[in-house]
């Protein structure tokens, strides 16, 4: 039996107790893979091939605002303060994510959201507006939903949005079971006071191939991704080392090549699939001449053409030399 998301969701919110509330406000933060997540062993309920390791951007992501209208027709939807079309895409994910929890409570909504990182360009937006959308929608309704149901139904909206429901440090566990509900993120316990991250906005504008269809796209004609899976278990086991010990240079070393390797097995698709832009690529060669010169930085990418960066904060000003439009988070502060 194929299930869908309406089942699983079904299923989560059997025994909730519905308690609503008029309006409710809920944020998410971005989340940056430092080990990707890339391929689905199940594409309707983003059930991922291999298990993936984050770390959430504190202060960057998006806020949601729910309202119930008692009397209004439909669902209307806000983005950073522009009405969204019906008929858009946008529009119709966010009214499906809705409808999970419909059942529950009957009723149209105003939804607004704001993200403050740039919308459909690799930085994570989906991830943190559906982590967020999922938080509010069980404040909303007063579902009294524990942080790994709320991950599981974060997933069902977009699949990275299950590790936006945290802070710090966490591990995305792809699970075995046919319904998902082993699929689910859960934090780690360690910190990293002195990890700093910056990024490097080189275009807002949204991608012309969406995650999901790259994804598919790259699992469907590289032979490369063959060997996809076990690059990702090899890094997420060096990661938590690195996390566990404070090594920075296995952290950032490991983060870069399991970059790299995603971006090749889409290179090796068909038609090639190239996120890159010349600012990207210009980039990556400035983070590896400064390597050569001394400075401790990586680089990391998702689908998308902007580059994040990673380095401690005694680097700080050597990077910042050299990327002056860089724009610093400080994950643990």
């Amino acid at each position: 039996m194929n299930l869908t998301q309406n089942d699983v969701a079904a299923q989560l919110l059997a025994e909730c107790m519905p308690d609503p509330v008029a309006t409710f406000e809920a944020f998410a933060p971005v989340n940056i893979a430092l080990c990707k997540y890339w391929g689905k062993r199940n594409a309707t309920l983003n059930l991922p091939v291999n298990d993936s390791l984050s770390v959430a951007l504190a202060g960057k992501g998006s806020t949601t605002r729910l309202t119930r209208l008692p009397n209004a027709g439909g669902d209307e939807v806000f983005l950073n303060g522009t009405a969204v079309d019906a008929g858009s895409r946008f529009h119709k994910k966010v009214v499906a994510h809705i409808d999970l929890f419909r059942a529950t409570v009957p009723g149209f909504l105003r939804v607004e959201t704001r993200n403050d990182v740039a919308t459909g360009a690799g930085l994570a937006s989906s991830a943190s507006g559906f982590a967020a959308l999922t938080r509010a929608l069980s404040g909303l309704y007063g579902l009294q939903l524990d942080d790994e149901q709320l991950s599981i139904l974060a997933r069902l909206g977009s699949g990275s949005a299950c590790r936006s429901i945290y802070n710090g440090f966490v591990r995305w566990h792809k699970g075995v079971r046919g319904d998902g509900m082993d699929s689910f993120a859960r934090p780690l316990p360690e910190s990293w006071p002195e990890l700093r991250l910056g990024l490097l906005t080189l275009t807002g504008e949204a991608k012309k191939t969406g995650s999901r269809e790259g994804m598919q796209r790259t699992v469907d004609s590289a032979i490369l991704y063959g060997s996809w899976p076990e690059q990702a278990r090899r890094d997420i086991a060096r990661l938590e080392h690195a996390i566990v010990q404070r090594d920075f240079t296995l952290l950032g070393s490991t983060a870069e090549q399991n970059a790299m390797a995603m971006h090749a097995t889409m290179l090796a698709s068909w038609p090639p699939l190239l996120y890159w832009q010349p600012e990207s690529v210009q980039a990556l060669q400035k983070v590896w001449q400064l390597r050569e010169d001394g400075v401790q930085v990586y680089a990391t990418m998702d689908a998308g053409p902007n580059v994040k960066l990673l380095f401690e904060r005694a680097s700080a000003g050597d990077v910042y030399a050299a990327f002056p439009e860089l724009e610093l988070i400080i994950p643990f502060e």
